[in-house]
Order: C-alpha cells, then sequence, then structure tokens
C-alpha cells in the first residue's frame, strides 16, 4: 500500500489492514495466552501462529517493523551465527521501501508515477526498470482477464471517491463515467526502452502490485545476505521461507472478512511462497442502500458487483499473488473460480452467503497447502 494518510477511513489501495498484535516494535494484544499477529485488512485477515516463539539450537529469532507507505512492515527472521544484526537488515529493507514509495506513490507528486501521469497525452518518460516490470505485469494480468484487470483506473479511482486526488465518495453521473473511461486502458501505453510512453491522458496506478514487488524485493534482499529463514511482510502482503528458530513452519491462519469475532477459515504452512489477499471488506461506500467497493472491472468504469468478499491467492512470487488476487477479485466467484482453475493458481475463495461466508478453494491451492481437494 503506498503512501495513504493513516486517518483516512477508506483506502483506495487493495490491501489494508492493522496489526491488531505486536511484531517487534508495534504494540498490541495478545490472543488466548499464546503469542500471535493478525494482519487484518479489506478482505480477510491473516493470523501468523507463534510468531513470536522461542528459539533453539543458539539461534535467534529477530524481528522489527515500522510504518510504510501510508501503512506498516514487519520483518522477522532467524539470526544464525555469521548473520547480520537486525540494525543493519533493517537499513537494507527500509531502502527498498523508501524507494518504492519514491517511484510508485500516487500520493506524492515527485513519484516517477506520478510525474508521468501529469504528462499529456503522446507524453514519454524514462523510468526506473522496477516500474517497466510492473507495466509488463499489468500488460499479462490485462490480457488475460480480458481488460477487466488494468493498471490505467486512477481516474475511475478518483471519480468515484477512491483514489488520490477524490472529491468525496458519489456515485457518477453517466456522463462524468463516460469521460473518464476515454482514459483507461491498457493499450494505451507503451514500453519503448527505458522510456513509458502513452497515446492518451491516462494515469498508472501500480497500487494492486507495488506492495507484492517490494515484498519479493526485500525476499531476495535477505536472501542475498544469508538470510533463509524469514517472513517479510509489507501493506499485508508477505512471503515466508524456511523455518522459526525452533524448528516449526511459519503458520498463517485465514480468517472471514467480520468485525463481529474472530473466525478462522483455514491454517497453513507457508514455506517459498508469497500470500496475499484481496476483498471489499472495509474499503466502500453506500449510497440509497447500494454498496460500492473500491474494486474496479476496468471494462465497464464501476465497482465490482458480486458476493465474492475476499480471496486469497499463494504463489512463488508475491508480486504475482498481490496481482492475481486483485484480478480474481474483479471477476468474482465464478468467473473468478474459472481462471484459477484454468491457470493452476492457489486461490482461497470467501463468497457472501444467506447466513455468512462460505469458502471454496482451487485445486492449486489445496495442493499447496497440502491438503486433498474434497
Amino acid at each position: 500500500m503506498l503512501n495513504v494518510p493513516a486517518s483516512s477511513r477508506a483506502s483506495p489501495l487493495p490491501q489494508f489492514y492493522r496489526i491488531m498484535a505486536g511484531l517487534g516494535g508495534v504494540s498490541g494484544d495478545v490472543f488466548g495466552g499464546t503469542r500471535e499477529l493478525l494482519i487484518r485488512w479489506q478482505g480477510a485477515a491473516f493470523l501468523l501462529f507463534g510468531a513470536l516463539s522461542g528459539c533453539g539450537h543458539g539461534d535467534s529469532m529477530e524481528s522489527f517493523g515500522g510504518p510504510t507507505m501510508g501503512s506498516t512492515y514487519s520483518i522477522k527472521y532467524v539470526r544464525h551465527a555469521g548473520l547480520p544484526a537486525p540494525d543493519e537488515v533493517r537499513v537494507q529493507v527500509e531502502q527498498i521501501l523508501a524507494d518504492v514509495d519514491r517511484q510508485m506513490s500516487t500520493y506524492r507528486s515527485d513519484s516517477d508515477i506520478e510525474r508521468f501521469n501529469a504528462l499529456p497525452a503522446s507524453g514519454c518518460q524514462a523510468m526506473p526498470a522496477s516500474i517497466l516490470e510492473l507495466v509488463r505485469v499489468g500488460e499479462q494480468l490485462s490480457g488475460q482477464s480480458d481488460g477487466s484487470y488494468d493498471l490505467t483506473v486512477e481516474p475511475l479511482l478518483n471519480l468515484w471517491g477512491f483514489g488520490p486526488q477524490a472529491r468525496g465518495e458519489k456515485v457518477p453521473t453517466a456522463e462524468a463515467l463516460a469521460e473518464a473511461r476515454k482514459r483507461v486502458g491498457h493499450e494505451h501505453l507503451r514500453i519503448d526502452g527505458d522510456r513509458l510512453c502513452k497515446d492518451a491522458a491516462v494515469e498508472v496506478d501500480l497500487n494492486s502490485i507495488a506492495a507484492g514487488y517490494a515484498v519479493d524485493t526485500i525476499a531476495a534482499r535477505l536472501e542475498a545476505m544469508g538470510i533463509h529463514d524469514y517472513l517479510a511482510e509489507a501493506t499485508g502482503e508477505l512471503k515466508a521461507s524456511g523455518r522459526k528458530a525452533d524448528g516449526s513452519p511459519w503458520r498463517i491462519a485465514l480468517e472471514e472478512p467480520r468485525d463481529d469475532r474472530q473466525v478462522v477459515e483455514r491454517v497453513i504452512a507457508v514455506d517459498g511462497y508469497g500470500l496475499s489477499t484481496s476483498g471489499d471488506y472495509r474499503n466502500y461506500f453506500e449510497q440509497n442502500g447500494q454498496r460500492f467497493s473500491h474494486t474496479f472491472d476496468a471494462r465497464t468504469g464501476s465497482p465490482v458487483s458480486h458476493t465474492l468478499a475476499s480471496v486469497t491467492v499463494i504463489h512463488p512470487s508475491a508480486l504475482m499473488a498481490d496481482g492475481l488476487s486483485t484480478l480474481l477479485l474483479i471477476l468474482g466467484p465464478e468467473r473468478g473460480w474459472d481462471y484459477a482453475e484454468k491457470h493452476d493458481i492457489g486461490a482461497f475463495f470467501v463468497i457472501r452467503a444467506d447466513k455468512g461466508f462460505v469458502t471454496r478453494s482451487s485445486h492449486a491451492f489445496e495442493r499447496l497447502s497440502g491438503k486433498k481437494t474434497e
């Protein structure tokens, strides 16, 4: 999540969470007498069981975290003999997060992406390799979803009241919507060497994949520093590798997207995978009894309207998990399920029903989570 004001009730970004029990310097409650980390955001929650458990074999469990990009991040790793101290690791991690914010934040007029967005039609701008990589990923996801997923939805986000230039949450007029849709479409972007170009006044919003990219980059940096047992999380996207210091796996519980009580739907062990959840649980507004979420189908220019409350994706790449969770949320419970099965994506769907929620998981999710498909 990129630089969202902390006081904002409704973030325009797909992932938002609150840390309910502390990790590192973040304070919070202890659930049920055990030491756990709960990450909540619009759509679901991760519960990291035993995240602060004791260590063994002379290794230490190091952890730190803090604010980043309008939200927070947390890092936990097993420090074996000869590995860097937490302060050194923290410097490396926070430099990565600062770079992502400086390059991709839609809440900073001086960011690379916002300077590109300010260009008129037919404009080109030299871009960091990271942004060009994400634009290519966005093009891939747009093509695979027949244009439902699109990185150029910022005019729609602003129009409906979810974007950085929003002027209040409201249903726009048909005329205003038609005008905004003229400025949406991945086909208006073109990469020319190290430059990003556009043939219409489109505006790029990387928030559906930027945090996943940051987590992958952090994970790669940790590996390069010799750290192979870790859990890295930023704005709700996470990646885990290896095991905790006591030899137990990183176990993550997926919760129902609800405020009234804590209901765990599934607990999985994660090693070598990224995990991302997207949902409409917290970021929405209501008008005349109708609910409008922050997730848009670029083909219609309107928020999605279906019964899929949240979807969690497990993937070797946190970047791809991030983008795919948004894509599947856009497609909805039926089309999203078909897409996940067709492309062998590990996906866990939480669907609204008359008396609460029902869940459905893809064959790939059951395989990756170590369970048989029912």
